[in-house]
């Protein structure tokens, strides 16, 4: 058997045990609230797993919510790793087959408050829904059952203040159970969400379900405690700090920390005062701290496995982060829209539709704003491009720093994260790719598009046909589209691939300026402190990732155990004294946070030299910057915008003043088999194309929304 057949195997393996793991892990959740569960199989699991190292109710809790969940990530890494070795560009008309079976769970719906869900995301979003309401009504049920007006009156209360004390208690728990889903879509290089078919970019809006849903929760857990205290008048409570058990002063602050950040995720505020949205995003950890204080660390091993990945992810971002990385060029359009291009080592690869993040100090020294890549790896392999339009404070200023020219803008200090996407994408399996923007929704089509000229033209496989429907405000914003071509490299091929461009100015009923004036290029002075953006853990970056996930964890639990059995538990034993709760959650804190900077310092050190090999390979490759002369960094574009490959794009695309396109006529009316319609823009566009492919004339359309505002 060949390599890629057992890689194959070894991939099907992986999936069927993370499967069978999974839905276990599901089970748990199911049975977490009956009497089975908490009176048979957690007393049995905690007789069996009771030990000095981790106490008498910590060690079962690792093994039943923590464990499986850092050994599907691990098992993961391995996954993804055997299918970058194996990932092929070809694809059978068997995959082909089974993506049509899946058609109709693909299908989109528009739900209003959710915008635009796939048939089978909403079908799981149902049964979370399910899932948290069996679990609040089964509490209750069971717990209602003992509260009597008898048993209410030996503890003083009157039966429904007991029931709302029960009620407070179960709401919080529920809410945990979101709590423990919630940092998973928000961990940029997950190792989990690739085993589902998800991306971070693309399960945002999952991560904005999963945030609502805790709040509401916790916040009508926090009320009826509230109400509770002031009908038995006991609202001193509040402001105790116990030594052992719950800590409801740690509870209130946890609370207000995801009050306050909670407020700012409208989208009002979200999108008109950014800045704000993200400063305050960062009381999460306030949140978190609190909430491990509040409940104490056993009960946080049911949603530590998703912080704990967090966590990792987050670090790895920081460590990246702390270098400058070399800008060779940009472009700069008329219509504030600038490219970026930057130096990438050759090992550094990723898929179309990719994003990463950028921190310029010169405008922002804590902003960060994600940005879609417009170049291929494959097409580019020591370059990588990004298209930032001026729409925001941050990227206006940017373009103003770039196009005054006075002083000339000689280089730019900028720091990265990333890139992030999807594991692998699937493009060929189509007949005909029908992309369609509004304004700078056309960037992640760039990055498809020099993919599938790199597959026609390098790699000789037959791609699918491209229309590109894309609306712009004003003639100005067309320039866009010169960006569909690298800055230099462009394949002279290109008029083989088989694009047709329809651009829609909205605003003008006839162009007012030339398409290709004004569109000019600055280059940059190389910084020998500079580096090309490379993979921050090497190109065996998913092994890696495997081994720091399960070091770092044993690495906690070693630690913990020590501790435990040599410090904690001497003073437990002491009938006068009873370690803190506080002090043991502290504790738990650090050595979490110990055994990830441990792990993730030494594996990014030992891929650090390997790195600067390959750089300093790259910089004696670059040799000098193509300036025009020594005192100006403007050159005209005009003779490269002239080549054979622009020529071939111009002839292809067709600009339409004073409409607006008519995306029933172009889709309903396209007859190929198979037809990806992929939708990036304003969300009016993206719910008229999705309205389009959910309707029944409309079998053949498969819709994806590519489009990152949230």
């Amino acid at each position: 058997m060949s390599s890629h057949g057992v890689n194959s195997v070894a991939r099907m393996v992986i999936t069927a045990v993370v499967l069978v793991i999974f839905a276990g892990y599901l089970l748990l959740w199911i049975m977490t609230p009956t009497n089975t569960f908490r009176q048979i199989w957690l007393m049995d699991l905690r007789t069996q797993t009771t030990s000095t190292f981790f106490g008498t109710t910590h060690g079962a809790t690792y093994l039943v919510f923590t464990f499986p969940i850092l050994f599907i990530a691990t098992l993961g890494c391995v996954y993804l790793h055997l299918g970058k070795k194996t990932r092929e560009n070809n694809h059978t008309e068997g995959s082909r087959a089974e993506i049509c079976k899946l058609g109709l769970w693909r299908r989109p719906v528009i739900v209003k408050g959710l915008g635009i869900v796939s048939r089978i995301e909403l079908a799981f979003f149902l049964m979370f829904i399910a899932l948290l309401l069996w679990n609040f009504a089964t509490y209750l049920r069971l717990n209602f059952r003992t509260i009597t007006p008898i048993a209410a009156a030996k503890s003083g209360q009157k039966v429904w203040e007991a029931k709302l004390d029960s009620a407070g208690l179960r709401l919080g728990l529920t809410g945990n159970i979101a709590l423990s889903f919630l940092f998973f879509p928000v961990t940029r290089g997950s190792s989990v969400l690739p085993l589902f078919g998800l991306t971070s970019e693309a399960s945002v809006k999952h991560h904005i379900w999963l945030g609502h849903i805790v709040m509401t929760l916790f916040t009508a857990h926090g009320l009826c405690y509230i109400i509770f205290w002031a009908a038995t008048h006991e609202l001193s409570e509040m402001l105790k700090w116990e030594n052992t058990g719950v800590s409801h002063v740690a509870g209130e602050l946890s609370l207000l920390a995801g009050l306050a950040l909670w407020a700012t995720t409208l989208p009002r505020i979200r999108r008109k005062i950014f800045e704000l949205f993200f400063y305050t995003h960062h009381l999460y950890i306030l949140f978190v701290f609190f909430y491990v204080v509040h409940v104490g660390i056993s009960y946080t091993s049911i949603m530590l496995p998703g912080f704990f990945l967090f966590m990792i992810d987050r670090y790895l971002r920081f460590l990246q982060s702390r270098r400058g990385v070399r800008l060779m060029s940009a472009r700069i359009l008329p219509c504030e829209t600038v490219e970026l291009n930057f130096s990438k080592s050759i090992g550094l690869s990723y898929t179309s539709t990719s994003i990463i993040f950028l921190n310029l100090p010169t405008i922002s020294k804590l902003q960060w704003h994600p940005f879609t890549i417009t170049s291929s790896s494959s097409l580019e392999s020591d370059k990588l491009s990004v298209m930032i339009k001026g729409e925001g404070k941050w990227s206006k200023k940017l373009y103003q720093i770039l196009s005054s020219g006075s002083p000339p803008v000689d280089r730019l200090d900028v720091s990265v994260e990333g890139p992030y996407g999807p594991a692998s994408t699937d493009f060929l399996r189509h007949d005909l790719l029908v992309m369609v923007s509004g304004g700078s929704g056309v960037t992640p089509f760039i990055s498809i598009i020099r993919e599938l000229i790199h597959t026609s033209q390098t790699l000789k496989l037959k791609t699918p046909k491209i229309l590109l429907i894309a609306a712009f405000k004003s003639s100005a914003d067309l320039t866009m589209l010169d960006l569909i071509l690298p800055i230099s490299g462009a394949p002279s091929m290109f008029s083989d691939l088989g694009i047709q461009v329809e651009a829609y100015v909205t605003r003008e009923k006839q162009p007012t300026i030339q398409q290709r004036k004004g569109v000019r290029a600055v280059w940059f002075k190389p910084n020998p402190s500079d580096a090309p953006i490379t993979p921050i853990l090497g190109q065996n970056n998913w092994l890696w990732l495997g081994a720091i996930i399960s070091s770092s964890f044993i690495i906690y639990l070693i630690l913990i155990g020590i501790v435990t059995r040599f410090y904690i538990y001497p003073v437990d034993l002491n009938s006068n004294k009873i370690f803190s709760s506080s002090s043991r959650a502290a504790l738990h804190i650090l050595f979490v946070c110990v055994g990830i900077i441990m792990a993730s310092t030494v594996a990014f050190l030992l891929n650090k030299t390997r790195n600067s090999q390959e750089t300093s390979q790259i910089q004696n490759m670059e040799g000098a910057t193509p300036i025009a002369s020594t005192n100006s960094l403007y050159y005209s574009a005009d003779r490269e915008l002239e080549s054979l490959p622009q020529q071939s794009l111009s002839q292809s695309i067709n600009v339409h003043y004073g409409e607006r396109p008519d995306l029933k006529r172009f889709l309903l009316e396209s007859r190929e088999s198979s037809v990806g319609v992929l939708v990036s823009g304003p969300k009016k566009l993206r719910h008229e194309a999705a309205k389009i492919c959910s309707s029944r004339l409309a079998a053949n359309l498969q819709f994806e929304s590519i489009s990152f505002s949230w």
